[in-house]
């Protein structure tokens, strides 16, 4: 039998879509910290961007990242938020994945924009308690304040100017996704024609 994993990463998004950007961030992140698992959690309803634009159904979200993480080592497409429901908080997702799997050292990965704002995080003290904090870097970049009260790993990742807004709008206008969007999330893009109703 296989032991259960002891050091398990969290990096949860709205994947609208994945790019490399996010797999860089996630392989270096596994690397860095010899996490067993990278799990990739789909945000459900990203309560964070409701109201600012449409955002995919989020089937095919989880469907892209699966499709993008493919047979990666260690890295997981997670639909954890999606089966829940609702909108998603990251504090609830740690708290679930503290109870399956009881003991091991958990990493919630967020970006270093993101570590400046985790005081409007909901129930961020849980996630505190339950799970370091894992802020992945750009080369050069420095957070305006430090984070009291957190277990903190830092871990920098080389600086990929990608974004998936960016990406949303090539698909749109049918330029070329490739070598942004790992190969299989390409693929179910187009099948899909995710994007071209400009969401």
């Amino acid at each position: 039998m296989t032991p259960e994993p002891s050091r398990i990463g969290i990096f949860g998004g709205t994947f609208d879509p994945i790019h490399v950007g996010h797999l860089v961030a996630a392989v270096n992140v596994r690397y860095a910290l010899r996490l067993d698992r990278l799990l990739l959690v789909v945000a459900n309803q990203p309560w964070q961007k409701e109201g600012q634009r449409s955002i995919s159904a989020a089937d095919d979200r989880f469907a892209m990242v699966a499709a993008a993480v493919g047979e990666s080592p260690g890295l997981e497409a997670s639909r954890i938020e999606i089966d829940r429901g609702g909108p998603s908080f990251t504090s609830e997702t740690v708290e679930e994945i503290a109870g399956l799997f009881p003991g091991a050292a958990l990493f919630c990965v967020v970006g270093a924009d993101v570590a400046d704002v985790l005081h409007t995080w909901e129930r961020s003290d849980v996630i505190a308690r339950l799970a370091t904090l894992v802020v992945v870097n750009r080369p050069g970049s420095v957070r305006t304040a430090p984070l009291v009260g957190w277990r903190v790993e830092e871990v920098e990742v080389p600086a990929l100017e990608v974004s998936s807004t960016d990406v949303r709008a090539r698909a749109v206008d049918g330029r070329p996704l490739d070598y942004l969007v790992p190969e299989g999330a390409v693929r179910f893009i187009r099948s899909r024609n995710l994007y071209a109703g400009g969401g």
